[in-house]
């Protein structure tokens, strides 16, 4: 069952969102339908991910061991038929262009290389994946940042052969990008219980490895063509169902250590993002604030018509964080649990989420070039 929020100032949100993320500068002189490309009036949406983002990406990969085309997945959207979304219903990507009536790309790797769909754009996001290339590696074969990137560099060449250079480089500035990737880093990489190359990284260290891998995709990105790009910080990952389960104080409570990280990492990504928001011409990079978003979810759920947010709906193994099977039992009310399994929100979830995103600005900022100052001074903390 779906919630019908009336959020305080959602047209107030909806239009600061348009605002930021679809001004375009008017050019008198533009040719609307420059090299035979009939531009649309919204523009196309491209994503990059992991599987809180993947729409049926891992779908096509072969000897992937990270999948979601089975049941229970997929129950709640469209008929209940699995897709290879890591959750019940939606994504939050799915819900928010619903709402701003923006078209929702299809998995990149579902497309043939002539299919006009990428004139809606694509989703490269792939389940297990991570800023770095190891991150994943249990699940044998997944596709990482630098390689969704890659697809991105041949999507572009389609896009010249279809509608020719001027209109398909105009068509990927006036794009949406929306990028959502790290967690798997942690949990799929340093935190495993298995010896990995991160793990010869101190936690400082890793973070930072992480950051400058994040500096070099995404100037890769915009040069590519990105500019309008909305970049998802990393969620409290100690409070996932997975983590929880794994706290050596054995009470089924948030790791501490786990959230301290990714708070660091939020950190150092929205000083990234402020750089180059400051050095890139042109691009506007727009942070998401994930912690926020499903920590007050978890702090204040009852607020929100959940009843449960400790533990997953789908009942599966916790203790090495398994997916749901089609033999795993689901709770009664979907629609009152924060987490679908032991790492993906639920449909709901995801949709309070996606509304607040909308409705209330603090969780999405846009992060500007620093102003100078006339003189220094002290920090106030």
């Amino acid at each position: 069952m779906r919630r019908n929020y009336n959020f305080q100032g959602i047209c107030v949100g909806v239009l600061w969102v348009l605002i930021i993320l679809l001004a375009r500068e008017e050019d008198a002189d533009a040719d609307p339908n420059a090299d035979g490309l009939a531009l649309k009036s919204m523009p196309a949406s491209f994503i990059f991910g992991d599987s809180l983002t993947d729409v049926g990406t891992n779908n096509h990969l072969t000897y992937c061991f990270a999948k979601s085309n089975f049941p229970w997945y997929g129950i709640d959207y469209n008929g209940g038929i699995p897709t290879g979304r890591f959750t019940n219903g939606r994504t939050i990507p799915d819900i928010i262009f619903e709402k701003l009536g923006l078209p929702n790309p299809q998995a990149y790797l579902s497309m043939s290389a002539d299919d006009d769909a990428v004139l809606k754009g694509a989703n490269y996001a792939s389940g297990g994946a991570g800023i770095l290339n190891e991150t994943g590696f249990l699940f044998i074969d997944r596709v990482s940042f630098d390689k969704q990137i890659h697809e991105f560099e041949v999507t572009k060449q389609r896009l010249n052969n279809k509608v020719g250079e001027q209109a398909a480089q105009k068509f990927l500035n006036e794009a949406i990008y929306f990028v959502l990737i790290g967690s798997n880093d942690y949990i799929n990489n340093y935190l495993l219980p298995v010896p990995t190359n991160a793990q010869q990284y101190d936690p400082h260290q890793f973070v930072d490895l992480l950051i400058t891998s994040l500096q070099r995709q995404l100037k890769r990105i915009y040069e590519i063509g990105a500019r309008k790009i909305v970049f998802n910080g990393m969620g409290p990952l100690g409070c996932i169902p997975s983590q929880r389960r794994q706290n050596p104080a054995g009470d089924g409570s948030c790791i501490e250590d786990v959230n301290t990280w990714a708070r660091k990492f939020n950190v150092k990504i929205k000083t990234l993002l402020r750089q180059l928001n400051s050095q890139l011409p042109e691009v506007k990079i727009t942070y998401v604030d994930t912690y926020a978003l499903l920590m007050e979810l978890i702090q204040n759920h009852r607020k929100y018509g959940f009843e449960v947010w400790d533990a997953p709906c789908c009942k599966v193994d916790t203790t090495f964080g398994q997916f749901c099977l089609p033999n795993s039992s689901l709770c009664k009310d979907r629609s009152k649990y924060v987490f679908w399994d032991a790492f993906h929100p639920s449909d709901a979830a995801n949709e309070v989420m996606a509304r607040l995103v909308l409705s209330h600005p603090d969780f999405l900022q846009f992060t500007p070039p620093p102003a100078p100052a006339p003189a220094p001074a002290p920090w106030n903390f």
